[in-house]
């Protein structure tokens, strides 16, 4: 590798392991030869050296379109550099997740990403002790990783106050229910039915709240919605916590012989790509996706840097209206 790039040893040393010091020049010849001679280092080796330029991804699982975005938004900021992400499903249990971890870290990642984690604060904290950490969607603070967010309160205030805008008066709500030991107001889901009942109280509608706990998936919103639409009165409007949560309510509203939005308006959060799909077109919230597995990216390899001041970057959610809401139906 040396000889073909005709720089020294410790020049194709520093390269690989992307030490200071390195000119653009060399930086370039190095980097030339490599793809000439298709050299590919050995992770295990790099490892043992100090780095493996690899991170890991913790996803609760892989089917929420949602993950797909931050994982798009992560692999945008790391094509500009020497990382890779493994990713790896840390399931609905907390024994599932904390496999998964000790898989990742058993690969000698150089940091982690946790998207939604069910550890309770005390892991989390325990994991950023030995490996830089970043999480995402919890709302606690910690001096020991940095947190990735988007302000729930403000999102879940747009969809309920569009809903009430529009008219409904009987507005349900489904939210989720995990094996997570955060403390309840750290999780999303949480502050989004609690933001939810807020508004509901405020404009005098305390007697027509109507909560589901389900869970924030397509079976979850079809159970959450069946349950809420068999309730006297019967709700003119639904907000489900999470897309795939909506899809299932709608699903439920055509089993029920509702149209939407004629007989039943509903309202997502997360707007995935699904939601603006012609044959959905759900109203969603956007909480930008992209944005928060970019600044994940940008945030973890500062930290593997050396940055150890915590970092909290929140994202300010918008409302996507769509064909799924529309005033009530006439009495």
């Amino acid at each position: 590798m040396a000889s073909h790039a005709q720089v020294s040893v410790t020049a194709v040393s520093k390269v690989i392991n992307n030490a200071y010091g390195v000119s653009p020049a060399m930086r370039n010849k190095v980097r030339t030869a490599i793809d000439e001679l298709g050299y590919r280092p050995q992770a295990v080796a790099r490892g043992m050296r100090g780095r493996t330029f690899t991170i890991g991804l913790v996803l609760p699982h892989i089917r929420n379109p949602f993950f797909a975005d931050i994982l798009d938004g992560l692999t945008t900021h790391l094509d500009t550099t020497d990382y890779q992400a493994f990713m790896i499903q840390g399931g609905a249990t907390r024994p599932v997740e904390h496999r998964a971890v000790d898989a990742l870290l058993s690969r000698q990642v150089d940091g982690l990403i946790m998207v939604a984690p069910l550890a309770s604060k005390n892991r989390l904290e325990h994991i950023a002790q030995d490996k830089p950490l970043v999480v995402l969607a919890r709302h606690e603070r910690s001096p020991h990783y940095d947190s990735v967010l988007a302000d729930d309160e403000a999102g879940a205030e747009l969809a309920v106050a569009h809903l009430l805008q529009l008219g409904h008066r009987r507005i349900a709500h489904i939210t989720h229910q995990d094996d997570s030991l955060a403390r309840p107001a750290d999780l999303l889901h949480t502050i989004r039915a609690a933001t939810y009942q807020r508004l509901m109280r405020e404009h005098g509608l305390a007697g027509h709240i109507a909560i589901a706990t389900s869970y924030y998936n397509e079976q979850g919103g079809y159970d959450g919605a069946r349950e809420l639409l068999a309730r006297t009165p019967r709700p003119t409007a639904i907000f489900a916590g999470a897309d795939q949560a909506a899809l299932g309510a709608l699903a439920a509203a055509h089993d029920a012989g509702l149209t939407v939005p004629g007989g039943l308006s509903v309202a997502g959060y997360d707007n995935t790509h699904l939601a603006a799909l012609p044959n959905i077109a759900l109203t969603s919230i956007d909480q930008d996706g992209h944005e928060m597995g970019r600044a994940a990216g940008k945030l973890l390899l500062e930290r593997i840097e050396g940055r150890r001041t915590p970092v909290r970057f929140t994202v300010t959610p918008t409302l996507i209206v769509r064909a799924s809401t529309a005033a009530p139906p006439a009495p």
